[in-house]
């Protein structure tokens, strides 16, 4: 387990049981934010509270999750969602812990989050001389991507086991 700094986080982000040779792990599992409510992303838009419920709500089958928004290259599934205080609350399983994302994953070389939808509601952000971009109200949530580069770039994984 990751040892705790003083100011409450995890001074390490993952964790995974030792095996012989390493890491052994059959699956992975994560978790972080894959979007942020009222903050600005890289388009200039910004998702407000309540923005996926009605998705969520009407979404039976599991939402994949996928490697850089790539349909073809599902790397497993979304196992909880949630809308919480802060934003779109995550927890996925990715399935083949021997590929090339999850080694990305553990190397650091990646931990962002992203979703993809359509905006189904949203009107123009007030004017605030920082140029265009949308408050999004009405989210149609397709999948979650780990992903380089996310939009918004405070959506992270935070824990990785």
């Amino acid at each position: 387990m990751g040892r705790t700094r003083r100011d409450g986080a995890a001074a390490d982000w993952h964790c995974l049981p030792p095996g012989r040779n390493g890491p052994v792990a059959v699956s992975l599992s994560i978790a972080g934010y894959a979007a942020l409510f009222d903050i600005p992303d890289g388009a200039r838009d910004v998702i407000v509270r309540g923005a996926f419920s009605r998705s969520l709500a009407q979404r039976r089958e599991p939402i994949p999750l996928y490697w850089q928004h790539r349909p073809e290259q599902r790397i497993g599934t979304v196992s909880l969602i949630e809308e919480d205080d802060r934003g779109l609350r995550v927890i996925a399983t990715i399935d083949n812990p021997g590929s090339r994302a999850v080694a990305a994953l553990l190397a650091r070389e990646t931990n962002g989050l992203s979703f993809g939808y359509r905006a189904r509601g949203y009107r123009p952000m007030p004017d605030t001389g920082s140029g265009a971009g949308r408050v999004l109200e009405d989210i149609d949530l397709f999948e979650i991507s780990l992903v380089t580069h996310p939009l918004q770039h405070g959506a992270r994984v935070h824990m990785v086991q």
